[in-house]
């Protein structure tokens, strides 16, 4: 069984959309697992009409990494995979995902090319120098429950580079598929990720390029990763 886990934060207009791409799945051994992290909308109206097809967690607002953890504890499946509740995932996607897990035991997890917006991700195979390098990863892939070692709650950016780093240094490793399999929509409310090269931006405020490189500096450090 699969457990696709949803952190959601005031997502009600963009839930919607992301579940209905999680149900038409064509693999359907799923449970699915919405995560509502102390929204302040109508989140809980917009899942009115499918609540039957998952099950629902209400906690505090605490981030999107506690989110994530939370839905993970409360999971049964074999493989986990974290869906923002702004994604929208390709039919295939999940089949695609577990098709390679299930050819290559030895494979801890399994990713792919996204969109975000307009722009295509196309990403490459898994190597861990490059990893090291930079965060190309995203936190929507299909992981194998055993190798899972949670998010790191302390960090506010570089999550998802954060957990694959520790992945790969416990011996995991991923399989890229070079195919688009899901897309993000701009303006989610869950962890707000934003690619590296929007912070190249000009016009960015400074802050914001500050913190950026603040919380990369931590995560360099927590991995003892050299400039």
């Amino acid at each position: 069984m699969i457990s696709v886990i949803i952190p959601a934060y005031n997502a009600a207009d963009t839930i919607q959309q992301c579940l209905n791409s999680v149900f038409s799945q064509t693999y359907k051994h799923l449970e699915v697992i919405v995560v509502n992290d102390g929204s302040t909308d109508d989140l809980a109206l917009a899942l009115t009409n499918c609540q039957h097809k998952l099950t629902l967690f209400d906690q505090a607002n605490k981030g999107a990494a506690a989110a994530r953890n939370f839905g993970f504890r409360m999971s049964h499946g074999e493989f986990v995979i974290f869906v923002d509740a702004d994604i929208i995932l390709k039919s295939w996607a999940l089949e695609k995902m577990f098709g390679i897990l299930e050819r290559d035991p030895g494979v801890a997890f399994a990713y792919s090319s996204f969109k975000w917006g307009w722009k295509k991700f196309q990403l490459w195979p898994f190597d861990s120098g490059k990893l090291k390098q930079m965060p190309y990863i995203h936190t929507t892939s299909l992981i194998r429950r055993q190798f899972f070692p949670g998010f790191d709650e302390s960090l506010k950016k570089f999550q998802d580079w954060d957990l694959f780093l520790t992945m790969a240094e416990a011996g995991g490793r991923g399989a890229y598929i070079p195919e688009v399999l899901f897309k993000i929509t701009r303006g989610g409310t869950m962890s707000q990720w934003l690619p590296s090269f929007v912070y190249r931006w000009p016009w960015l405020k400074l802050k914001s390029k500050d913190k950026y490189e603040a919380w990369k500096k931590i995560v360099q450090m927590k991995h003892g990763i050299l400039n």
